[in-house]
């Protein structure tokens, strides 16, 4: 019988262990519904002690990915239901290391919703202070146009600012969340994206709505900044889809 898991080597035990288990689960290996193997099956398959596995399925617990049942008898959850934010930059490249547009295009649409709440919040609450700081950050990307990974960097410094600024703790988890998953494809995105790093009009207008504590004005300006990177992302997928089409 084939082995489950793959020895860990060189990592920390229960976080590998984690990562490994996270993989067939969201990998359809192991099955909702399904028993996730014993404590001792696991240790000894993946070369680790107890107390590693017994944290690694806390985890997959509290991540909506088993239940953990009196005995050992811990059952597979099915992630769409169960699980958390958290997996969302796991799913984002599946098992073949490939991006998965579904999951992409999931991403960009909360990003399409929260963003201009963000901004609108960010707005109501930062004034002058946060302009101010938004300003230099704005500078640098104004000299920097030809420059897309400068450009990159920039927006995503910009939107962190906001996000912090919002004092709305679940837009900033959010946001946390959607930069992780963003992280995993980064060199992707900065040419298919082109369009919104270079959009500082929008930017500009957001920090003048900063400026001026208006909500509304930051929240418009938002929602056309970033629904260029959603055209532009929607326009790849579609040539992605037309050629696979072509092609069979």
């Amino acid at each position: 019988m084939d082995k489950l898991l793959e020895p860990i080597l060189r990592q920390p035990l229960s976080d590998a262990l984690y990562v490994q288990l996270k993989g067939k689960i969201i990998d359809g290996e192991l099955k909702p519904g399904e028993r996730l193997p014993s404590e001792r099956v696991l240790s000894e398959e993946s070369g680790v002690n107890r107390g590693a596995v017994r944290e690694a399925v806390k985890r997959l617990q509290q991540a909506g990915l088993v239940a953990v049942k009196q005995g050992g008898k811990h059952e597979v959850l099915d992630y769409r239901e169960q699980g958390s934010l958290e997996l969302l930059p796991s799913l984002l490249i599946n098992s073949k290391g490939q991006v998965d547009p579904k999951v992409v295009r999931s991403v960009m649409g909360m990003r399409s919703a929260l963003a201009p709440e963000i901004a609108a919040e960010a707005a109501r609450l930062g004034g002058a202070e946060l302009a101010s700081k938004l300003e230099p950050v704005l500078a640098v990307m104004e000299s920097s146009l030809h420059d897309l990974p400068a450009l990159q960097v920039g927006a995503m410094h910009f939107w962190q600012m906001l996000a912090a600024a919002s004092d709305n703790i679940a837009y900033q988890l959010a946001f946390n969340t959607m930069r992780r998953s963003y992280h995993k494809a980064w060199e992707q995105m900065t040419y298919v994206m082109a369009r919104e790093f270079q959009d500082i009009v929008n930017l500009r207008a957001i920090l003048v709505a900063v400026r001026q504590s208006d909500a509304d004005a930051a929240r418009a300006a938002a929602r056309a900044h970033v629904d260029l990177g959603r055209q532009a992302l929607d326009a790849v997928f579609a040539a992605a889809r037309s050629h696979n089409i072509s092609e069979s």
